[in-house]
C-alpha cells in the first residue's frame, strides 16, 4: 500500500527522486487523476505535480478535491506539499524554506470541502492547527540533519491567482500577520485536514512580494530561484521520509470523529 505522498508545487515536477517509477490513473468523484508511484528507502511513494507535469494547469483550476481524493482512495496516510512563495517578511529572503504553521484564506471560488450537504452532509473540521505538527518536526530534524537553514513557523497568506499580487494588497496582508504568499496551498491543506490525513508544507521563497520587490515580478524569477535550490528541497524532502512512520497514529487521522470518520 502506498502511505506516503509528495505533492510538488511550482519547479517540483519531477519524480526522478524515486526509484521504479510508475504512471498510474485513478477515478474519483471529482474526476481522474493521474499520479506517479516510485521506490524510496523501500518505500512505495506517491508524486503529483500540483500543476501538471508541464505547468499547464493555473492554480484557481487545480483539481484539489479530485488529487486529496485519490490519494486517500490508493492508502496515503501522510502528504509533504512543497509551494513556491513570494515573501512579505524581510527576514525571509528568497531562497529560504519556511515551515508553515498557519494560513490566512484569500481565496474567492474554490471548493474548500468535500461535504456540501445531501448525502454526504455537513462538517465544521477544526483547522486549529491545519498543518500536522508531527510532519513539521520531522521536516525540522532533516533539515538540521542535512545542514539547510529553515524557518519553523510562518503563515501563508493564499490568493486567488493566477495573476500577482498589488503592493496595496501585500501591505495588507502583512499587516493581518502574513509571512509569505502563494496561490495553491488552499483549499489543499483543509481537504486533507478533512480527509484525515497527516499534511505539511515546506515553502521556498521565491521572490519578495510587490511593493516589497525592487522590480516587477516575474514567473521566469520564481522558476529561477527554484532551479537553484531544487536539490536542496529534494534532499529536505527525501530525507523527512526516511523519518516518518506512516503508521504512527496522529491527531491528523482523527481529524472526523466526531463526525463518524471520514468517508469514501
Amino acid at each position: 500500500m502506498t502511505k506516503l505522498a509528495i505533492i510538488g508545487g511550482t519547479g517540483v515536477y519531477d519524480p526522478r527522486i524515486l526509484e521504479n517509477v510508475r504512471e498510474e490513473e485513478i477515478l474519483t468523484p471529482y474526476g481522474a487523476v493521474r499520479y506517479k508511484v516510485g521506490e524510496y528507502a523501500g518505500r512505495a511513494i506517491a508524486f503529483i505535480p500540483r500543476h501538471g507535469s508541464k505547468h499547464s494547469i493555473p492554480p484557481h483550476l487545480i483539481n484539489y478535491r479530485a488529487n486529496i481524493w485519490a490519494m486517500k482512495k490508493i492508502g496515503v496516510q501522510a502528504i509533504l506539499a512543497t509551494t513556491a512563495v513570494g515573501s512579505l517578511n524581510t527576514d525571509m529572503k528568497p531562497g529560504d524554506f519556511v515551515l508553515i504553521n498557519q494560513f490566512l484564506d484569500f481565496t474567492k471560488n474554490r471548493v474548500h470541502t468535500f461535504y456540501e450537504g445531501g448525502e454526504r452532509g455537513v462538517v465544521h473540521v477544526d483547522v486549529t492547527e491545519p498543518y500536522c505538527p508531527a510532519l513539521r518536526q520531522k521536516l525540522e530534524k532533516a533539515a538540521k540533519k542535512i545542514g539547510i537553514a529553515i524557518h519553523t513557523k510562518g503563515t501563508y497568506v493564499c490568493t486567488e491567482g493566477p495573476r500577482f499580487e498589488t503592493p496595496a494588497e501585500i501591505a495588507m496582508f502583512a499587516k493581518l500577520g502574513g509571512d509569505v504568499v502563494g496561490m495553491t496551498n488552499v483549499p489543499e491543506v483543509v481537504l486533507a485536514r478533512e480527509a484525515e490525513m497527516c499534511y505539511a508544507t515546506v515553502s521556498m521563497v521565491t521572490n519578495y512580494a510587490a511593493g516589497i520587490s525592487a522590480q516587477p515580478l516575474t514567473h521566469g524569477e520564481v522558476l529561477d530561484t527554484m532551479k537553484a535550490n531544487t536539490e536542496n528541497i529534494k534532499r529536505l524532502i527525501m530525507e523527512t521520509i526516511s523519518l516518518i512512520d506512516p503508521d504512527a497514529d496522529c491527531t491528523c487521522r482523527h481529524a472526523l470523529a466526531e463526525y463518524g470518520g471520514f468517508q469514501l
